[in-house]
């Protein structure tokens, strides 16, 4: 971070029109009231005012669109939370228990444990939701063995 001595021209009373005191002038003035800006240097090069973020990460929420074959959901979350703590919150939307769904991210599947900020998710990112294709295909067996499958065997 460089923090930079603002110059009059960005600091409040200082407008060529108004002349002197109030707040007429500049627009590019510190937030808190002062005459001093923190600047930050981005990567490429170009200098910036330095943005306000809160110190405390767990009361960050970001905004989550997890995506399934048929819908889409968006979720707001903490940024610390789990992939397995996100399972949980789909499963009362979607119907599907925690331990059927797959999640993936990036196009890898991501376990229970992992925290969503420590793959990467960030705000307005997207996730995809597949039923586990195991739990799928047994649910499908024992519909076709309740319901009586032309494909069953009959033992005579």
């Amino acid at each position: 971070m460089i923090k930079l001595r603002a110059p009059k021209r960005f600091s409040r009373g200082s407008s060529k029109l108004g002349g002197g005191g109030g707040g007429g002038g500049g627009g590019a003035a510190a937030p808190n009231g002062g005459g001093d800006i923190k600047w930050e240097l981005r990567p490429g090069g170009m200098l910036v005012q330095k943005r306000e973020i809160k110190e405390n990460a767990d009361e960050v929420m970001i905004t989550i669109r997890v995506s399934t074959v048929s819908q889409c959901h968006d979720i707001s979350v903490r940024a610390t939370s789990t992939f397995g703590e996100l399972k949980i919150i789909l499963s009362l939307l979607t119907k599907l228990g925690a331990e059927e769904q797959r999640l993936l991210f990036k196009g890898k599947e991501r376990e229970d444990e992992e925290h969503l900020h420590m793959v990467g998710v960030r705000d307005k990112d997207k996730v995809l939701m597949l039923e586990d294709p195991a739990i799928k295909e047994r649910k499908l067996l024992g519909l076709a063995r309740i319901r009586g499958s032309p494909y069953r065997t009959i033992s005579v």
